[in-house]
């Protein structure tokens, strides 16, 4: 069966729309009003190989929060139904990559128990237009609503962009270690019986 899904989430602050195939080839349309955020949505789907495409509009003349936030939110809520009953999934996923001078690790566990640990030390600045703080926003968004258990945490790092830019890969590359199919899985990988 197919593992993709289609979100919408529209408020009086943003309208967005996330297409996402787990089991693609890292194929992406993203479009936000935010270009260093739709950058690193790009490094999801290369990394992670998901198909992605992501159509967002809000009011970032105010700033770029709620876009951000919405973004994570509807991304997890995205996986999270694409996931269907997480059937043969490995469940856990974790990577630590380089860019540069800078090393970072990302581990997940698709529990059904959202938690976020942001241990990247970030000052309050800017990449490009974009507000470094709302990279933990981000990823808290999608914790809360894919269900998962997501820790990030800075090993080394000095330059902002590297900084960011590999904390989201290893979130991709978590995250498709986590969705992976494994045939030796039977049924859902918990104890309980669900996740």
């Amino acid at each position: 069966m197919p593992r993709a899904s289609r979100v919408e989430r529209v408020t009086h602050e943003t309208r967005i729309a996330v297409e996402v195939d787990l089991d693609g080839t890292g194929k992406s349309r993203i479009t936000t009003p935010l270009p260093f955020l739709s950058h690193m949505l790009d490094q999801i789907a290369r990394h992670g190989l998901f198909d992605l495409t992501v159509e967002a509009q809000g009011d970032v003349e105010i700033d770029g929060h709620h876009t951000t936030e919405d973004l994570g939110i509807v991304l997890g809520s995205a996986v999270a139904q694409a996931l269907g009953d997480k059937a043969g999934i490995t469940r856990y996923g974790e990577a630590t990559l380089p860019m540069d001078e800078a090393l970072v690790t990302c581990a997940l566990d698709l529990s059904g128990r959202p938690y976020f640990v942001f241990r990247v030390p970030l000052p309050k600045a800017k990449v490009g237009t974009f507000d470094v703080e709302l990279v933990p926003v981000f990823f808290e968004a999608f914790a809360r609503s894919a269900q998962c258990n997501l820790h990030l945490r800075m090993h080394e790092g000095e330059n902002l962009h590297h900084i960011i830019e590999i904390s989201f890969k290893a979130f991709a590359k978590a995250l498709m270690r986590a969705t992976r199919i494994d045939p030796r899985v039977a049924g859902v990988p918990s104890t309980k019986g669900s996740l």
